[in-house]
């Protein structure tokens, strides 16, 4: 009994739509651009427990789309899921939230995020994929710097000056 009590477990309780905001400021003005848009992509990952084995893991993503200087729309989406997570080692806990959880998640937000954009009227912005691992390895040593810099500077105000 008790070794059946030790399985690792994972398992999607719930995929959703947790935020979705469009703005077109200069609506209806900007459909008579003739340049093509440029498009600036944001995106950020995070996860937080609900209760015991009960973890909540989001994707967020930002799509700005500029013409010239006006910004044609704006949509911020939010794409969450909740997931149960028992049994599973720490050391392997980071990783399945960083990069196994945001790789349910994220199809979901690509198909959201491309279906606000074509019913805002502009033709839809097919996200790339992501690699979600190497996005999790590049927060992990953004981090370990932050942690770094702020160490120095707090032990010598020298070591800030001397950068």
């Amino acid at each position: 009994m008790s070794d059946q009590n030790l399985q690792p477990i994972f398992q999607i309780q719930r995929v959703y739509l947790k935020d979705l905001s469009l703005e077109q400021p200069n609506s209806p003005a900007i459909f008579l651009e003739q340049e093509a848009p440029t498009i600036e992509v944001t995106l950020d990952v995070a996860a937080e427990p609900l209760a015991e084995g009960i973890v909540e893991s989001t994707v967020t993503v930002t799509v700005t789309a500029k013409v010239k200087d006006k910004v044609a729309f704006l949509v911020e989406a939010k794409q969450a899921g909740i997931f149960e997570a028992r049994n599973i080692p720490q050391e392997q806990m980071d990783p399945l939230l960083g990069i196994g959880c945001p790789n349910i998640i994220y199809p979901y937000l690509r198909s959201n995020v491309a279906d606000a954009i074509s019913r805002a009227g502009f033709p839809p912005i097919h996200l790339t994929e992501i690699n979600f691992e190497a996005f999790y390895q590049q927060r992990m040593a953004n981090m370990a710097e932050q942690a770094k810099l702020a160490a120095e500077a707090g032990t010598a105000d020298a070591a800030a000056t001397t950068h």
